[in-house]
């Protein structure tokens, strides 16, 4: 799924975020993501707003869920 900055669903525009921040190294590969609980305190959603967005990158290969753990960020592709 392409994610944009700019769209009106919420759980894509987190997912953006969270995407700019693995490509951009500050989430670091085989570093926990933000927990559920933290991205609903940070923008204010729903548990199933916040699991939404992870779950989209989880899809996009960005991070993998670890059930009891969370999710973890992937190292990235070349071809991304």
């Amino acid at each position: 799924m392409v994610v944009d900055d700019h769209d009106p669903r919420v759980y894509v525009r987190i997912a953006a975020d969270l995407r700019k921040r693995i490509e951009s190294g500050e989430l670091e590969i085989g570093q926990p993501a933000p927990s559920i609980t933290t991205l609903c305190q940070q923008w204010g959603v729903a548990r199933e707003t916040a699991a939404h967005a992870l779950t989209t990158l989880e899809a996009d290969g960005y991070v993998r869920r670890y059930p009891g753990r969370g999710y973890y960020v992937l190292p990235r592709p070349a071809s991304r």
